[in-house]
């Protein structure tokens, strides 16, 4: 999914930074919850022309959701969404 904003590099960064329960790591497929936003992360080497052709947009927001409780997940996702400026 996406964060929309004025800057949705930074705001992808903000949204990442104020999660509490998942994970920030660059290798999605564990069973606990985790995120990553590649502009910043596993493309952040290439430019933007480079990061477009690859499909990764500015405000893209990867997840992989684990067993923790649904309840957990959500409250996480909502609290971050909540500090993006």
């Amino acid at each position: 999914f996406g964060i929309e904003g004025d800057d949705a590099k930074t705001a992808g960064q903000q949204f990442i930074d104020n999660l509490q329960l998942h994970s920030h790591v660059a290798n999605v497929g564990d069973c606990k919850s985790l995120a990553i936003h590649p502009a910043s992360t596993t493309h952040s080497q290439l430019n933007a022309e480079e990061q477009a052709a690859a499909g990764v947009k500015p405000e893209l927001i990867r997840l992989s959701v684990g067993i923790e409780s649904i309840d957990d997940i959500i409250s996480d996702l909502d609290q971050a969404l909540g500090k993006v400026e």
